[in-house]
């Protein structure tokens, strides 16, 4: 399985994904949407900044699912992973995730640059954050970018 973890351009998540600096991809849900019970250690995510292509990718090696968060367990995963999830607020953080439900950690290794490309959302919906396909070649868009 492939997996489009749709980034927040202005956080620069991806650099810290390529330096090493964050190796674990959290998301903080309200419902169980994707990738929850969609991602398993050795399956492939790309990265991409919203609005542009697809510029990194990494493979799983481990994921951890949390549900029935509150304001403690939020905090407590928090600052658990802070490091490796690229937090350096943690207080800001607790505020944004405070009232979501579920929790989905994805350990990241040996991530990479690649050739940036294009994908095709159509079906997905517009504002999907997260996409989960067999294979990325049934999104990829071909030619230019």
């Amino acid at each position: 399985m492939h997996h489009i973890a749709i980034m927040k351009k202005s956080w620069k998540l991806i650099d810290k994904i390529l330096s090493g600096s964050k190796t674990i991809e959290s998301r903080w849900y309200s419902s169980k949407i994707a990738p929850w019970n969609k991602i398993k250690q050795g399956e492939t995510v790309f990265f991409k900044n919203s609005g542009s292509p697809v510029s990194a990718k990494a493979e799983v090696s481990r994921v951890l699912q949390f549900s029935d968060l509150n304001s403690k367990k939020v905090k407590d995963i928090l600052v658990k992973y802070a490091d490796s999830l690229g937090i350096d607020n943690i207080p800001n953080f607790l505020t944004r995730f405070r009232d979501k439900k579920y929790c989905i950690l994805v350990f990241l290794k040996n991530p990479e640059k690649i050739t940036p490309f294009g994908i095709d959302k159509t079906g997905f919906g517009l504002m999907s954050a997260w996409i989960s396909v067999e294979d990325i070649n049934r999104i990829r868009r071909l030619g230019t970018i």
